[in-house]
C-alpha cells in the first residue's frame, strides 16, 4: 500500500513564523541603515552614528514585539470570538449546520447525495474543526500565534539591525552613507533570496522588490539628512 504513495513536501507551514521573521530582518536592515545614512549624511561624527543605530535597533525590536502581538492577537480574539459563535450555533441546530456545510462541499464540486455523506462522517468526527476550517477558513496551520509572532520579529529585527551597525564600526565616517547603503542593499538582496529559499518561491521577484524599496528609503533619509546638515 505505501508502496503506491509519493512524498510530499509543502512548506505552507512555514507562513505563520517566516512571515513574522521577514517582516522583522527587513525593517530592521531598512530603518537602521537608513536611520545611519540620514545621520551620516547630515555630517554627525561616528560616535554618534553609533549611537543613533544602537537606539534605533532597541526601540525597533521592542516596537515590532509589541506590534506584533497586538496585531496578531486581534486575528485571535476574532478566531476565538467565531469559533465561540459556531459552537453556540452547532448546539443549537446541528442540522442547519449540516445543511451549511452541505451546501459548501457541493459548491466544491460533490454531488448533493455524497456532500450530505461527507458532512454528516465529518461533523460525526469533529463538528467543531469541520466548520472551523471548511466555513471559517481557521486551520491549525493559519491559527493565529501572537507570542511566537512577537518573539520572531523582534529576534529578526535585531538580527537585520545588528548588519548596518557591523557595517558602521568598520567603516571611515567620510564615507559612512555611502558604504552603509551599498551593504544594506546587499543585505537586503541576500535576504530577498533566503525568504524565497524558505518558502520555496523563485528568487528574482523577492529579490527585486526588497532591495527597491530599501533603495527608496535610503534615499529619502539619505536626502533628508543632507538637506539638515546643511541647514545647520
Amino acid at each position: 500500500m505505501s508502496r503506491g504513495l509519493h512524498r510530499e513536501t509543502h512548506l505552507v507551514s512555514r507562513i505563520g513564523w517566516m512571515r513574522a521573521a521577514v517582516l522583522g530582518a527587513n525593517d530592521g536592515i531598512v530603518s537602521t541603515a537608513s536611520l545611519i545614512v540620514g545621520v551620516a549624511a547630515a555630517g554627525s561624527p561616528k560616535s554618534a552614528i553609533l549611537i543613533a543605530g544602537v537606539a534605533g535597533l532597541v526601540a525597533g525590536a521592542m516596537s515590532m514585539a509589541a506590534g506584533e502581538y497586538v496585531s496578531v492577537s486581534s486575528q485571535s480574539d476574532t478566531e476565538k470570538a467565531d469559533l465561540a459563535r459556531e459552537t453556540a450555533e452547532l448546539a443549537a441546530d446541528p442540522e442547519a449546520e449540516r445543511r451549511e456545510l452541505t451546501a459548501i462541499y457541493v459548491q466544491r464540486g460533490l454531488e448533493p447525495g455524497l456532500a450530505r455523506q461527507v458532512a454528516e462522517q465529518m461533523m460525526a468526527h469533529d463538528a467543531l474543526s469541520t466548520h472551523a476550517r471548511d466555513e471559517l477558513g481557521i486551520s491549525e496551520i493559519t491559527t493565529a500565534r501572537p507570542i511566537q509572532a512577537a518573539l520572531t520579529s523582534a529576534a529578526t529585527f535585531a538580527v537585520g539591525a545588528a548588519l548596518p551597525l557591523a557595517t558602521v564600526a568598520v567603516t571611515p565616517a567620510g564615507v559612512m552613507a555611502p558604504v552603509v547603503s551599498a551593504a544594506a542593499l546587499v543585505f537586503l538582496a541576500l535576504l530577498g533570496a533566503v525568504g524565497a529559499r524558505t518558502g520555496g518561491a523563485a528568487m528574482l521577484r523577492p529579490v527585486v522588490r526588497v532591495v527597491f524599496w530599501g533603495a527608496v528609503a535610503l534615499a529619502a533619509t539619505a536626502g533628508i539628512g543632507a538637506l539638515f546638515g546643511v541647514a545647520a
